[in-house]
């Protein structure tokens, strides 16, 4: 049975994208720890990170390491973080955190009643910041 992130990938459920490759994509979660919380997703379905081959592997935190750096640029958190935890959906993925303060990179710290409105901003921000570093977030 495929995960929610895999029906995401494959359009069968709404996803705000960021970055689209052939190995990996990145989209927005809907409950955001903070502004254009990120999660980067392999395409293949593999649960747990420590199994994705090192080349994917490579690739998935070269994904998070560009949309890290479009983050910095849209929204100016004091540092940006990664979180593995690999709990909520089996489906290996990184999330990639803007934050102010260590609060912030926690599941509690989640703001489930962020608007449709709200995630489409983050989401036009962070691809508009990608384009502005020179990457080509949705090919």
């Amino acid at each position: 049975m495929p995960t929610i992130f895999t029906r995401i990938i494959q359009g069968e459920l709404p996803g705000r994208f960021v970055w689209r490759d052939d190995d990996v994509v990145a989209f927005l979660t809907i409950e955001p720890f903070s502004t254009g919380h990120t999660l980067v997703v392999p395409r293949a379905e593999i649960d747990h990170w420590i199994d994705m081959p090192a080349e994917l592997n490579a690739r998935v935190f070269e994904v998070a390491r560009v949309v890290g750096q479009a983050m910095q640029r849209a929204f100016s958190p004091t540092r940006v973080g990664l979180l593995i935890a690999g709990e909520e959906v089996p489906h290996a993925h990184v999330h990639v955190i803007g934050f102010d303060s260590i609060a912030q990179l926690s599941f509690a710290a989640a703001d489930r009643n962020a608007t449709a409105e709200q995630l489409d901003a983050a989401a036009d921000a962070l691809r508009h910041a990608l384009v502005e570093l020179g990457h080509d977030p949705a090919h």
